[in-house]
């Protein structure tokens, strides 16, 4: 099937239908037999909704008038073919054509044409669409207004980085299982382009190739010497201050990467259990830990929701990893911009809260509660662990000291691109004596 009517399909999905990338692209894989045109198609697919509001201005003033809801694919077609003239290294005539007889495959042949005359138009104009771009936030940054407003609200002084940071591609980072070898020893499979790998120097255990390449071409991956994760997100386990005999539990544990991480560094655990409510995500992180040669329990339940899964065990240490806005890793999931509507953030907020108030009653007195999330609003952050510390007089907190993110009134943030890293926030709680 054509890569560019493929894309259009899963961009509809996307933006009409409400549908993330990972849910759509797999389906779509199935109908595609060779591996450079399922590259192509995510590349197109990540690309259109990454630069989605640009895009969607420039087509706006190119179009006489709006495409009718049922030619929504010819509308995200000519997105596509505009990507590719903008930001790929495809020919323009290949870029051109190849768009074009998409329209037939999409059984829509009167509209050969139109694409046709959008795209020519564009490449005749390119210059001027762009510069007009500048007057409007939302197509020059490529963000929807609410965002934009947003982080210019919460007093973000650097809030134009964090946005071109977001419109980014991510770095291909990557964790040394330190259990099996370390990352000096690590690197030296790299010794024949030593240029092409570095470390994360705010982690342990962190590298980052300067290209990204399938998992089954690391050296040892599948012996588990080594796992794709952010650098961000490697710094959960080392905040845990994991010891010998400790009980921990790792609430919204999916997809497995920060239980696996522990695991790593502490393999002397009296126990570890992993929580996640999505059971299909929670086979996610039995796979990951065979790979890595590691065993824990996972339980498949709502983490708030005690009488489902407590023993009524008190834990040492909880990883609370909140599901969130996932604003600070925009520039991995781009289709967030699209899916995400500011109404959600109150919603997962109270969320967030459930949790934090259920999980602090299965914490044994002078231990650790390690509470994360992939958001840069601080609503979801810092505001929520203030509202928590004032309101719990058994809970103080435990400062994060570190050469890495911005120091906060609790716990500390890293905005996306900061270090090379996603945007994430930690704030480390203990219980006292009331």
């Amino acid at each position: 099937m054509n890569a560019r009517a493929s894309a259009a399909q899963v961009i509809l999905e996307v933006v009409d239908n409400g549908r993330s990338l990972s849910e759509v692209l797999p389906s779509v894989f199935k109908r595609i037999d060779h591996s450079r045109d399922q590259s192509l198609v995510q590349a197109l697919s990540y690309g259109v909704c990454r630069w989605f509001f640009s895009l969607k201005s420039v087509a706006d003033k190119l179009l006489d008038k709006p495409l009718k809801a049922k030619d929504h694919d010819i509308y995200y077609l000519i997105l596509i073919g505009l990507y590719q003239l903008k930001e790929m290294r495809i020919p323009d005539y290949a870029a051109v054509g190849e768009t074009v007889a998409a329209a037939s495959v999409l059984k829509k042949a009167w509209a050969k044409n139109l694409v046709n005359g959008v795209l020519r138009e564009y490449q005749r104009r390119s210059e001027e669409l762009h510069e007009q771009l500048i007057k409007d936030y939302q197509a020059f940054y490529s963000h929807p207004n609410w965002i934009i407003d947003k982080l210019k609200h919460s007093g973000i002084k650097d809030w134009r980085s964090i946005l071109d940071a977001n419109n980014q591609h991510p770095p291909f980072s990557l964790r040394v299982n330190q259990k099996m070898i370390s990352r000096e020893e690590y690197l030296k499979n790299f010794t024949q382009d030593p240029e092409s790998v570095k470390i994360i120097p705010e982690t342990p255990a962190g590298i980052v190739l300067n290209k990204a390449i399938d998992v089954c071409e690391l050296p040892f991956f599948k012996e588990g010497f080594v796992s794709v994760q952010d650098g961000a997100a490697q710094l959960a386990a080392t905040l845990m201050k994991l010891t010998p005999a400790l009980r921990v539990l790792d609430a919204c544990a999916a997809p497995g990467g920060k239980t696996a991480h522990m695991l790593e560094l502490q393999p002397e655990l009296s126990e570890m259990i992993a929580i996640d409510k999505n059971e299909e995500r929670l086979k996610s992180i039995n796979e990951n830990l065979k790979r890595l040669k590691l065993t824990t329990q996972c339980i498949a339940a709502d983490a708030s929701n005690l009488n489902l899964w407590w023993d009524n065990k008190l834990f040492d240490r909880i990883l609370l990893d909140a599901p969130c806005s996932a604003s600070g890793v925009i520039r991995r999931h781009p289709d967030i911009k699209l899916l995400r509507r500011e109404s959600d953030i109150p919603k997962l907020v109270a969320e967030q809260k459930h949790l934090l108030n259920m999980l602090w009653k299965t914490l044994q007195p002078g231990g650790i509660l390690l509470y994360s999330t992939c958001s840069i609003f601080p609503e979801e952050n810092v505001l929520l662990l203030e509202e928590f510390l004032n309101t719990h007089s058994d809970a103080a907190e435990d400062k994060i000291e570190a050469n890495w993110g911005i120091e906060c009134k609790v716990g500390r943030q890293i905005y996306p691109g900061m270090h090379g890293m996603d945007g994430f926030y930690y704030g480390r709680v203990r219980k006292i004596s009331p």
